[in-house]
C-alpha cells in the first residue's frame, strides 16, 4: 500500500525533477471503460480484476470495507476513501475478512448512461442506512513510453496523505460523495468524470514524490545526467541515435555512458531504444488506430517493411495483427469504440 506520508521514518528517494515529471506524465491516459455505482447490504463479498491489464479504481461512499488486494493483504478501508490498482489483478471487497465473492459481474446491473451501470445487492425492505455504497471503475491506464513505470507502482495506491500535498482533491472527494449517495440528475457522468481526475492525481503524486522506493529504472530518471538521456530518447525516439550523441547528452566518454546505462537500466541503449518504439508503436496502431505506415516513419524507419520486421522480432506479433486485435476488441465490446 502506497504511503505518502511526510512523516516516514525511513530516508526518502530523490525527488525527480519537476522538468522530468512533466515529461513522465505528459504522456499518460486514464480512460475510463466501465463504471458502476454499487448498493449493498452485509453480508456481501465483491470480486474483481478478471480481466488482465486494466486498472481499478474505487471510492467508498457510504461504510466500512476489507480490500482483499491481489498480493492477498487485507486492508480497512472507510467513507470517503479512494484507491487505484494501477495492474488490477483479482481483489475483493468484503464486508468481513473471511466473507466469501462473487464476481461483480455475475450481479444484475441497470444501464444509468453510457458505460455506466447500477449494481444493486439489497434485501427488499432493508434499511437504506446499512447500505454500503461504493463507486469502482475499469480504467485504461497507460503511460506512453514509460509504461515500464507501471510495473514499478505498488499493487495499491490510496489517496491517503496525499491530501497533505494537494488539498485540493478533497472538495473532488466530497463531491464523488455527494454524487454516489444521491441520484440527482447526470450524477453517474459527473462521477465517471471525478473517478477519472482523482486516479490521475494518485498516479501524479506518487511520481512527484520520488516513485517511492522503486529502484532500477527509476535509478536512471532519478540521475541528473543520466535522466537527460532518457529524457531525450523519449522525445525523439524516432531520430537515429548513436551511442556518442547519447553520450554527449549525458556529458561523458562513450565507454562510461554505455556501462552506466547497461547498469542501470539493465539493456543496452540500442535495445531501450528498440523496445521504446515497439512501445509507442503498439500504442499508436493499437488504441489510437493510426495507419502503419505512419507508425514506421515517425519512428524513423525507412520503409513499412523494415518497421514490420523489427516489430516482430521485439514483440513477437505482426504490427498487423496488434491492428486487428484491436479492431475486434472493439467490436465485441461497444464500450471500448
Amino acid at each position: 500500500m502506497i504511503d505518502y506520508s511526510s512523516e516516514s521514518t525511513h530516508t526518502p528517494p530523490a525527488s525527480l525533477p519537476s522538468d522530468r515529471v512533466s515529461e513522465l506524465l505528459l504522456g499518460m491516459r486514464l480512460r475510463g471503460i466501465r463504471y458502476r455505482r454499487i448498493q449493498v447490504t452485509p453480508p456481501y463479498g465483491l470480486r474483481f480484476g478478471t480481466i488482465e491489464g486494466w486498472a481499478q479504481f474505487h471510492f467508498i461512499a457510504r461504510g466500512s470495507v476489507f480490500l482483499r488486494s491481489p498480493g492477498g493483504a487485507l486492508h480497512t478501508l472507510e467513507a470517503g476513501d479512494a484507491l487505484l490498482l494501477p495492474r488490477g489483478g483479482e481483489h475483493e471487497l468484503l464486508s468481513a475478512p473471511d466473507q466469501p465473492s462473487r464476481d461483480i459481474a455475475d450481479y444484475e446491473s441497470a444501464l444509468l448512461c453510457e458505460s455506466v451501470r447500477s449494481v444493486k445487492a439489497c434485501p427488499e425492505g432493508s434499511c437504506p442506512t446499512t447500505r454500503a455504497v461504493f463507486f469502482s471503475a475499469c480504467l485504461e491506464f497507460d503511460l506512453g513510453g514509460m509504461h515500464p513505470l507501471v510495473a514499478l507502482m505498488p499493487e495499491v495506491m490510496r489517496v491517503g496523505t496525499l491530501l497533505e500535498r494537494h488539498p485540493e482533491i478533497l472538495p473532488m472527494l466530497e463531491a464523488m460523495e455527494r454524487e454516489a449517495r444521491t441520484e440527482r440528475a447526470g450524477f453517474a457522468g459527473i462521477l465517471a468524470r471525478l473517478a477519472d481526475v482523482i486516479s490521475a492525481y494518485i498516479v501524479r503524486g506518487w511520481v512527484e514524490c520520488g516513485c517511492g522506493d522503486a529502484t532500477g529504472w527509476v535509478e536512471a530518471l532519478r540521475d541528473p545526467r543520466l535522466g537527460r538521456v532518457i529524457s531525450a530518447l523519449h522525445r525523439d525516439p524516432g531520430r537515429h541515435w548513436t551511442v556518442a550523441e547519447l553520450a554527449a547528452e549525458m556529458g561523458s566518454s562513450r565507454s562510461v555512458f554505455a556501462e552506466r546505462f547497461l547498469a542501470i537500466t539493465g539493456m543496452t541503449p540500442h535495445r531501450y531504444v528498440s523496445e521504446l518504439r515497439m512501445r509507442l508503436a503498439t500504442q499508436w496502431i493499437g488504441r489510437d488506430h493510426m495507419p502503419i505506415e505512419t507508425v514506421a516513419l515517425r519512428l524513423g524507419y525507412g520503409s513499412q517493411a523494415a518497421f514490420s520486421r523489427a516489430f516482430k522480432r521485439i514483440t513477437g506479433q505482426s504490427p498487423g495483427a496488434i491492428r486487428a486485435a484491436s479492431k475486434a476488441e472493439r467490436i465485441m465490446d461497444p464500450a471500448m469504440r
